[in-house]
């Protein structure tokens, strides 16, 4: 069971650094504190907010209820001080988690956002929730200033359900991100982390979006990998017989198959 609670957060945007040192974002905009989906790989887990508390990630969320208030008063602050608001949402929970279904939460941030369109740079929106397509109408009044991220880190769903079985399964997020695409708002897959891959994922991901990301545990995790370390993954890819995914450069292969298909592809961190 995960517990859900309604608290009031002190702010909501936070300066950008760490991963997206270097992005060109300026702030991360994360609507709730925890993820129902739990993914056993998240590097949400290593960090000091997440690893100290009680339940364990996964079993909690926290709904910051005064979200779309705080926004205003925070964008209308950056822009007032000469900041340029460049906004990931979300680094460290998912916007379109099950609950937002309810909550709307995140639909609000977006429709605040869209009041105060001319003071926002631009804004990337990642889930790997199918819901997303339910806010398909704001979306498409950001114009060229958003970008839909979805997460496809495996085209195979046997892997799929062991790192992350309480996520939505990978065909109901790739018909999502066909949709969105399709409704002429720029879009991305992104392959983040990368799991074991089939040799058709890139056209797989062509089907659906004109741009793709490419993340590992190495690259990604904020520490080349000892997060990943430190959360048992590596047993994981022992037990599958899969150890040759889980190797530094193992990332090349697959971006090799996946410039076949695309032209520009934005490899995270790669030194």
């Amino acid at each position: 069971m995960v517990e859900f609670k309604n608290i009031n957060s002190k702010s909501i945007l936070t300066p950008a650094n760490g991963l997206l040192d270097g992005s060109g974002f300026t702030f991360t905009l994360n609507p709730y504190v925890g993820c129902s989906f739990g993914c056993k790989y998240c590097y949400v887990r290593e960090m000091p907010a997440a690893k100290y508390r009680e339940q364990e990630w996964g079993k909690y969320v926290d709904i910051k209820t005064n979200a779309a208030e705080l926004l205003e008063k925070e964008i209308k602050k950056a822009k007032k001080k000469g900041i340029p608001v460049s906004i990931f949402m979300s680094t460290a929970t998912d916007p379109y988690q099950g609950i937002e279904a309810k909550t709307k939460l995140t639909r609000s941030l977006l429709q605040t956002m869209l009041m105060l369109k001319d003071d926002i740079d631009n804004l990337l929106v990642h889930t790997r929730s199918p819901l997303v397509t339910r806010d398909l109408d704001l979306f498409k009044q950001f114009d060229d200033k958003i970008i839909i991220s979805m997460t496809i880190e495996t085209d195979l769903e046997k892997i799929r359900k062991i790192f992350t079985p309480s996520a939505p399964p990978i065909p109901a997020r790739l018909n999502a991100l066909k949709e969105i695409t399709e409704a002429g708002v720029p879009t991305r897959a992104s392959i983040s982390p990368m799991l074991p891959l089939s040799k058709h994922i890139a056209k797989t991901l062509k089907n659906v979006t004109n741009n793709v990301a490419l993340d590992d545990f190495f690259l990604g995790d904020g520490s080349r990998g000892r997060r990943t370390e430190r959360m048992g993954i590596r047993k994981i890819y022992e037990q599958l017989n899969l150890l040759q995914w889980f190797e530094p450069d193992a990332y090349k292969k697959v971006l090799s198959i996946l410039e076949e298909e695309f032209n520009n592809i934005d490899v995270f961190n790669e030194d």
